[in-house]
C-alpha cells in the first residue's frame, strides 16, 4: 500500500487546501467529499459521513486520513467513530483530525472524537486544534457576509481576543502532520501571531477596504438567533454563541508559536491576511 492520503471535505476551506498542498508536494491524495469536484490528477469520491456506503469505497487503497467532522453536528462522534474502526480495519494506519482550540480531548462534540484517537484508536495520529480561522472575515462566512453588505461583523465575543490563524497556514501544519516519518501523537493549538479583538479585526478591514467596518456586540441569545436565522442547527448555534461567550471571558486570548515550530516559518498575521484577500477576485469587496 502507498503512502496514500484520503481527504475528508476536500472541497472546504481547510480540506481543499490540505488536498493542494499534498498534491504540490507529490503525495498521492484521495479528494473525498459529498459532490467531488474535477479530480485535477487525484482520484475523487463521494463521501458523506451519514452514508456509510459511500466509506469502503472512500478507503480504498489509503493508509492515512485527513479528518474533518460533519459541518453543524454538534455529537460527530456517532457517526465518526464507525468509519474510523472501518478504517482502521481496511489499514488506515495515521489519522490528523481537524478540531477547535476552544475544545479539548475528552471535551464536548469533536472533543470525544480526539479522545479516541488519544486513547490509540490508530497507530500515528495528531489532533489539530486551531483557533477561528481569518476566512471567517474574508470568506464566505456569516461574518464576512455582513462585512462586505454592512459594513458589521457582530459576535457575543465582547472585547475578548482571538489569535486568528489562516486556513492555510492549518493546512501547512496538517501536510506535515500527515507526512513527516513521525507523526506527532499529540494535539496540536494552533493560532496566528497576534491576538485581536473583533473590533479590532473590523478596524484592519476598514484600513484595507477603505469603507467603515465596525463590531456589533450581542447578547449570547442574539448571536444564538442570528446563527440560527442564517441557517445553522439549532443545537450547533448554541454551541457556537457559546463559544463567543467564553471569547468574551478570555478563553482564546493566547499566541502559540506552532505554525512556526512545525512548518518553519512564522504564521500569516491578519493584517497580510486581509490585504491578500483584497487582492483576489472575491476579497472582501461588495458583492
Amino acid at each position: 500500500m502507498s503512502d496514500r492520503t484520503l481527504v475528508i471535505g476536500a472541497t472546504g476551506t481547510t480540506g481543499s487546501r490540505v488536498a493542494r498542498q499534498l498534491a504540490e508536494q507529490g503525495h498521492p491524495v484521495v479528494l473525498a467529499s459529498r459532490t467531488p469536484g474535477p479530480p485535477a490528477g487525484a482520484r475523487a469520491v463521494r463521501f458523506d459521513w451519514y452514508d456509510p456506503g459511500t466509506h469502503a469505497p472512500a478507503l480504498r487503497g489509503v493508509d492515512r486520513v485527513s479528518l474533518v467532522p460533519p459541518v453543524g453536528d454538534a455529537e460527530p462522534e456517532a457517526v465518526m467513530r464507525p468509519f474510523l474502526e472501518r478504517a482502521r480495519a481496511a489499514g488506515v494506519r495515521r489519522a490528523v483530525l481537524l478540531s477547535s482550540s476552544a475544545v479539548p480531548a475528552g471535551g464536548p462534540g469533536v472533543g470525544r472524537v480526539h479522545a479516541l484517537l488519544a486513547e490509540g484508536l490508530f497507530e500515528e495520529w495528531t489532533v489539530l486544534r486551531p483557533s477561528w480561522f481569518m476566512q471567517n472575515f474574508t470568506g464566505r462566512h456569516l461574518h464576512a457576509e455582513s462585512l462586505r453588505v454592512d459594513g458589521v461583523v457582530a459576535s457575543a465575543t465582547g472585547d475578548g481576543r482571538v489569535a486568528f490563524v489562516d486556513a492555510e497556514d492549518i493546512a501547512a501544519v496538517a501536510v506535515r502532520a500527515l507526512t513527516d516519518a513521525v507523526a506527532p501523537g499529540t494535539d496540536l493549538v494552533l493560532t496566528g501571531p497576534e491576538a485581536l479583538s473583533y473590533a479590532e479585526v473590523a478596524a484592519l478591514v476598514a484600513e484595507a477596504t477603505g469603507r467603515p467596518a465596525s463590531h456589533r456586540k450581542l447578547t449570547y441569545e442574539q448571536m444564538r438567533d442570528r446563527l440560527a436565522a442564517d441557517g445553522v442547527p439549532a443545537e450547533f448555534a448554541a454551541v457556537l454563541a457559546g463559544m463567543d461567550v467564553a471569547i468574551a471571558k478570555g478563553a482564546e486570548d493566547r499566541v502559540t508559536d506552532t505554525v512556526e515550530r512545525v512548518t518553519g516559518r512564522p504564521a500569516l498575521s491578519f493584517r497580510a491576511h486581509v490585504e491578500a484577500a483584497m487582492r483576489q477576485k472575491d476579497g472582501l469587496s461588495p458583492r
